[in-house]
């Protein structure tokens, strides 16, 4: 695209120059529809994770979801949380050196950190080592292998009963689609700049930049209705 663009312009300079075809080169980037999990859908993922065994397994996955359902971060930044990094205290969460090797701290809610410290205090109860490093852990004890979720997750996606119809499995990672739509909603609702907002909703997403964060905006119905309302409000606004 890049060059296709300064073709155009030298073609002003040069008549004789060739601007390339838009398909000389095969287009990679071709982005996925994503799924967006209603709170009843998420509720019964949690839910089909409690019938997990062994006791941890359901406890380690029942948190796992709904954390990245409250907060957006990827599920690679989930597996590789510290147990140093969740300070419940604070009711924080550190990141670091995730994607684009940024870092970044999440504030957390009173009933995250419920959760959060509920399973803490269940995994020690069943793995009791002070050198473990990883606050989610597997049976073995050991840290969360984030290309192994995969398969649990299409497990629970059955017993949950989400199969949308003619569409593809719906990912993990829609999970922080879904967060990131329900958040600027709660932005469009009550009235504040989006504009001024969204570099913060990037910061808190992990991104370099907004540029990044409209990757995960889907055009819903009601997303565009309040966007629609709001651009239609500022143009009377400036014609009054």
């Amino acid at each position: 695209m890049s060059v296709r663009i300064f073709a155009r312009h030298y073609q002003t300079l040069d008549p004789d120059s060739e601007i390339p075809p838009e398909d000389a080169l095969p287009h990679h980037k071709c982005r996925i529809t994503p799924y967006l999990y209603s709170p009843g859908e998420i509720a019964a993922l949690i839910d089909a994770a409690a019938q997990l065994t062994p006791p941890l397994r359901a406890a380690t996955w029942q948190t796992l979801i709904g954390l990245l359902a409250v907060t957006g971060m990827r599920k690679s930044e989930a597996c590789r949380l510290d147990d140093d990094h969740v300070d419940l205290d604070a009711a924080t969460l550190l990141i670091l050196d995730s994607k684009f090797g940024k870092s970044r701290r999440l504030f957390l809610h009173d009933s995250t950190v419920a959760a959060l410290r509920d399973y803490r205090r269940r995994r020690d109860l069943w793995f009791p080592d002070p050198h473990r490093g990883s606050f989610f852990v597997s049976t073995r004890g050991t840290r969360l292998d984030v290309y192994n979720l995969t398969r649990t997750f299409a497990g629970l996606l059955e017993d949950a009963g989400i199969a949308p119809p003619g569409r593809r499995r719906p990912r993990m990672h829609d999970l922080r689609h879904g967060f990131t739509v329900a958040t600027l909603l709660d932005l469009y609702r009550d009235g504040g700049d989006i504009q001024a907002r969204l570099p913060v909703l990037s910061t808190w997403l992990g991104h370099v930049d907004p540029k990044s964060t409209y990757w995960y905006l889907q055009a819903i119905p009601e997303l565009l209705a309040l966007a629609a309302g709001r651009l239609e409000s500022t143009a009377f606004g400036e014609l009054s």
